[in-house]
């Protein structure tokens, strides 16, 4: 009788176990981090691997005119389609490091607007949630005289948000991040970088007078910082916006394809231990 009670003891220990295993391992499984100050390369320089497409009408892994190409080591983002290019996993707590420029190739209606784009960071629920391309988030802009804006690509409630200092003043109806301004909580819409330009103009080639970002066809560094509940962007090695507050804070990484061709050389996540000071 002892043996069989072990027996059965052993059988209900193995059930709470898998048991376990199957309510945390899923968690464990969504959110693919690297260890401790490892890095991972997100665009593996060969192909699409970790990666998924969506595009606008057409959706997941059909794109017939090939918006989403490698050649030579770089990822192609063409801008001919609505879409992005979408992780396959959730990520928490890392620096996200993305090398990019413009090739000037844009398409109707904005090929004489402004090169335009993206990152969007903490990407949650089904795809095509937003205007039947993207999927909730919060974005990291990528646009001529506005790259390191942020936006909150949400569902109206606060399960998407950011908290920012703000200047007094708005541009264009948008907060203007200000390490000096007063909190500001915003549930949708965009929190400009500190120095666009107030007269920035939606044209081909616009730089305003404290533009980080380089001219049409030279690579640029864009860092975005994620670590528990803030968000800080730097764009060639400046401090241009920063959020904290934000919810939610993990989630999928989206790659935009909005009108603009856009290459990408580099794009690596490197973990970042959580409770540290953000840079």
């Amino acid at each position: 009788m002892a043996i069989i009670r072990l027996i059965g003891m052993l059988i209900l220990i193995n059930l709470w176990y898998s048991s376990l295993n199957s309510i945390f391992g899923q968690q464990t499984v969504s959110r693919k981090i690297p260890k401790k100050n490892k890095s991972i390369q997100l665009f593996n320089g060969e192909n699409l691997e970790g990666w998924y497409t969506f595009l606008k009408n057409k959706g997941r892994n059909n794109d017939p005119k090939q918006v989403f190409t490698v050649k030579n080591k770089l990822l192609h983002i063409s801008g001919e389609e609505l879409g992005c290019l979408t992780t396959n996993e959730e990520y928490d707590n890392y620096k996200l490091l993305a090398e990019y420029k413009w090739t000037g190739k844009a398409y109707h209606p904005r090929e004489n607007k402004a090169m335009d784009g993206g990152i969007l960071l903490h990407s949650k629920g089904s795809d095509g949630e937003v205007g039947g391309i993207w999927m909730h988030s919060i974005e990291c802009q990528i646009i001529e005289g506005g790259t390191g804006d942020l936006l909150v690509v949400g569902d109206g409630t606060d399960n998407f948000k950011i908290t920012v200092t703000a200047g007094a003043e708005k541009q264009d109806n948008c907060y203007v991040f200000d390490p000096a301004g007063k909190p500001v909580t915003v549930l949708t819409g965009r929190v400009n970088w500190y120095g666009r330009d107030p007269q920035w103009k939606d044209v081909k080639g616009f730089r305003g007078e404290k533009d980080k970002e380089k001219s049409i066809g030279k690579w640029n560094k864009i860092e975005c910082f994620v670590r528990d509940n803030t968000i800080a962007i730097y764009l060639n090695g400046s401090l241009v916006n920063y959020a904290y507050n934000v919810s939610p804070t993990s989630g999928k990484i989206q790659l935009q394809s909005e009108g603009a061709e856009i290459i990408f050389r580099k794009i690596e996540l490197t973990s970042l231990k959580s409770d540290s000071n953000t840079p």
